[in-house]
Order: C-alpha cells, then structure tokens, then sequence
C-alpha cells in the first residue's frame, strides 16, 4: 500500500478523469507511479511531458539505449518497480530472455557492445558517484568511445529523470501492478 493517499480511476472526476482517461489512451493503461500523483493532477501532466520527451522523444539514442539506463539506475537504486517496467520494455526490444537475464545481473558480463556497455557504465557511476563526474571524468569516456555530446546530455537526462522517479517511488511506496507489462513501448 502507498504511503500517501491515492485516487483511483473509478473515484477520479474533473481533470484527474480527464488526465486518466488520456494515460489509457496513449499508454495502453495507468502506471501506479502516475497514480501516486493523483491528489496533484497538473504533476502528473507535467511528469509524462518530461517522460515523453526523455523516453519517446527525438534523440541520437536509440530508445532500447535509454531503457538500459533506466534499468541500470534502478537496479543502482533498488527500485523494483522501475527495474521491473524497464526491463519490460528492453525485453520488448531485444526478444532474449537469456541476454535479459544476464543484463540484469551485471551488464559488465551481458553480450551488448561497448558503446552499450559505457553508457551503462556512466548511468551506474553518475547514479553511485556523482561527485566524480568532476571535471568530466564520467562524460569524457563516452566522448572517447564516439558519443556526441548531444547523445550524453541525452544520457544524463535519462539517468537523472529515473533517480527522480526512484525517489518517489520508494519514498512514497507505491508497489508494483499484478502485470506490469503492457504498455506502449514504440
């Protein structure tokens, strides 16, 4: 149970209806971390715009790319609920179980190319050590490897938008659905 009161979809009325029945429409359903927001509707308009855009939005990386960050800050956080949605999605692109599981023990050891495995390495080091991003010392690895610094601001909006969302999610106790799964991924 969440530690805050919430409005469910079938108590919601006026906008918090409104900004339900546009999260079905668009999302497939309603995430529990969207509900958590409930008793401030404009938050939850204002957190899916940023969603959209850091996940879903233009980018010169590749969505699956940002997924893996967002299931490497997660793990970093022991947040379940966003490793078990994220992972979700990654599985929806790559349609291997056994590259999933290794992934999602240590991504050092999966079979994922070294560009995949540094921006890895940056969303774990900037999730655990960010004073050690002095100096560039997170970001000039990714430059060195060939990531323009357009794909690492990219990356560091990914990996601080889910070290926001893990904090609401374990500070507040919203607790994974029975089938997290079914969302719109594309």
């Amino acid at each position: 149970m969440p530690y805050i009161d919430v409005i469910q979809p079938e108590q919601a009325e006026g906008q918090l209806k409104e900004i339900y029945d546009d999260l079905i429409k668009s999302r497939g359903k309603i995430a529990e971390v969207h509900k958590i927001q409930s008793l401030n509707p404009q938050s939850i308009v204002n957190h899916m715009d940023l969603y959209m855009t850091i996940m879903f939005g233009k980018s010169p990386l590749k969505r699956v790319h940002r997924e893996m960050m967002a299931v490497v800050v997660s793990i970093s956080n022991k947040c379940q609920y966003c490793q078990t949605h994220h992972l979700e999605a990654v599985k929806n692109f790559w349609k291997d179980e056994q590259k999933l599981e290794a992934f999602q023990k240590n991504f050092e050891d999966a079979p994922l190319e070294e560009k995949e495995k540094s921006l890895c390495r940056y969303a774990k080091e900037l999730t655990e050590n960010p004073e050690k991003s002095e100096d560039g010392n997170l970001v000039n690895p990714l430059r060195e490897i060939g990531f323009s610094d357009r794909e690492i601001l990219d990356a560091a909006l990914v990996i601080a938008y889910f070290n926001f969302v893990n904090r609401i999610v374990l500070g507040l106790g919203v607790h994974l659905e029975k089938n997290p799964g079914g969302y719109k991924y594309d």
